[in-house]
């Protein structure tokens, strides 16, 4: 069964738009990802599968759960890695790491060993007594994939995780991310402006203007709207017509991250 199922997909916002008759699902273990240019569609769709949004219509479901009628099942088997930082950078690591524990109902007995292990998975242990305000923004993008993963989700969202992170540092977080997928079999569903990182994934689908149009491995894109030897840039500038760093295009997202992360807590 697919981990996530999305039939039919509609939002709109008044007389707008913003996601028009989407379908598609994502197998178990797959690193999958998500690309369009602001605007496209693709947050909106990632909030309305984390349950932040209700469609206007259609069906989503994660883990054979329904993101509109069944929410907190959905969000007790999904991890979230937002593009804007998230973590209380007035605490430290381990601090953050235990409100998360507490807020996902992590028994007592287990949050110190849950704690420990994602911390030692990141390679952060050392620095689990420092204030995160200290960490640079590859400690911080690694610290929030720690706290993605400490109640134990099916499904893990990264939405921009390498956004502003130099190359080296980029290098060595998706390093992390190939480690984590072989270790854990994770699902990730990924959304990225670096279409060589999407180049890994097991599949892509390209969202332009509300609408899916395309989905696919990366080698089979690039053999039917480019040439094998091309890139998943030549592809996306194929079907959109522009690059997908372009940000003249409004941002779909109607939620700031602050807001975004207290409603999906509740």
């Amino acid at each position: 069964m697919p981990i996530i199922e999305v039939e039919h997909l509609v939002k709109r916002y008044g007389e707008v738009t913003a996601v028009n008759d989407v379908s598609f699902a994502v197998e178990p273990g797959e690193l999958f990802a998500f690309l369009g240019p602001n605007g496209a569609g693709k947050t909106t769709t990632i909030s309305i599968l984390c349950t932040l949004l209700a469609p206007t219509s259609g069906a989503t479901r994660v883990a054979g759960f329904d993101c509109l009628r069944q929410p907190t099942e959905v969000r007790a088997r999904i991890g979230i890695i937002f593009q804007d930082p998230s973590l209380d950078e007035r605490l430290t690591a381990w601090e953050n790491l235990l409100f998360h524990a507490m807020i996902y109902h992590v028994p007592a007995r287990e949050r110190r060993d849950r704690i420990e292990r994602v911390l030692a998975m990141v390679e952060l242990s050392d620095w689990r007594h420092t204030i995160v305000k200290r960490f640079s923004g590859g400690m911080k993008r690694r610290l929030e994939i720690a706290r993605g993963l400490l109640h134990q989700p099916t499904l893990l969202f990264l939405d921009e995780p390498t956004l502003g992170l130099d190359p080296q540092t980029r290098r060595r977080l998706w390093a992390f991310v190939a480690r984590l997928r072989r270790e854990s079999q994770i699902t990730i569903f990924l959304t990225t402006h670096y279409l060589e990182e999407a180049e890994v994934c097991d599949r892509v689908a390209i969202m332009d203007h509300g609408r899916l149009v395309a989905l696919d491995t990366p080698a089979a894109l690039k053999a039917r709207h480019a040439t094998p030897a091309a890139s998943l840039e030549d592809v996306f500038l194929h079907l959109t017509g522009h690059d997908i760093r372009d940000e003249g295009a409004m941002d779909d997202n109607p939620l700031k991250t602050v807001r975004r992360w207290n409603r999906f807590l509740r």
